[in-house]
C-alpha cells in the first residue's frame, strides 16, 4: 500500500518537477550577466572578471574567458552555433561562467590580459578555476570540423572541464 501511494504521488508530481526543472534552465539563460553575452569595448574587464569570479565561486562553476569582438566572424559563428543548439548553450552556462572580453583597436584590454598566455587567434578561450588560475588556453580551431563548429567537440569539452568531474 505504501509503495502504491508513493508511486501515485510521483506520477502526480512529475509535471510539477518537470516544470521546475524547465524553469531553472530558462532562468539561467534569461539572467546571464552582460559580460557573458556581448563584447563591449566600454566594459571594464577587471570589474567583469571580479564579478565572474564571485559568480563562479557562488555557483561552483569554472570560468570560460572568451576573447574576441564584434569584428570577429568566428565569434559570431560560435554565438549562432549555440543559439542553434539550445541544449549546448544551456550546458555551456551550466558548466562555466562565461566572461567575454573585447579585443579591438578601441579597447584591446592589454592590461587585463598581460598575465594570460598569448592569444594566437580569435575567438580565443581560457578556462580558469573560480579563483582565477588559468587551466587551459586555446583558440577555437579545435572545435571546428569541416568548416563548422562541432557539437561532439563542445560536448567533450564541457565534460572535460565541468567542475563536477574534477579529479580530487
Amino acid at each position: 500500500m505504501k509503495n502504491s501511494i508513493l508511486l501515485f504521488l510521483l506520477v502526480l508530481l512529475q509535471p510539477v518537477i518537470s516544470q521546475a526543472s524547465a524553469d531553472n534552465k530558462t532562468d539561467l539563460l534569461s539572467t546571464l550577466p552582460a559580460y557573458s553575452t556581448t563584447y563591449d569595448p566600454k566594459r571594464d574587464a577587471f570589474k567583469d572578471g571580479a564579478a565572474a569570479v564571485e559568480l563562479a565561486t557562488r555557483t561552483n562553476r569554472r570560468i570560460l574567458i572568451e576573447l574576441g569582438g564584434d569584428w570577429c566572424t568566428w565569434c559570431h559563428r560560435m554565438d549562432d552555433f549555440f543559439d542553434s543548439n539550445p541544449d549546448l548553450k544551456l550546458k555551456l552556462h551550466q558548466t562555466f561562467v562565461m566572461l567575454k572580453v573585447n579585443v579591438n583597436s578601441e579597447n584591446d584590454n592589454a592590461e587585463f590580459l598581460k598575465s594570460f598566455p598569448k592569444a594566437l587567434g580569435y575567438p580565443h578561450m581560457y578556462v580558469s578555476e573560480h579563483n582565477g588560475s588559468v587551466l587551459w588556453s586555446k583558440d577555437t580551431a579545435d572545435f571546428v570540423t569541416n568548416g563548422q563548429y562541432s557539437r561532439d567537440a563542445f560536448e567533450a569539452f564541457f565534460k572535460r572541464w565541468d567542475i563536477k568531474n574534477k579529479q580530487q
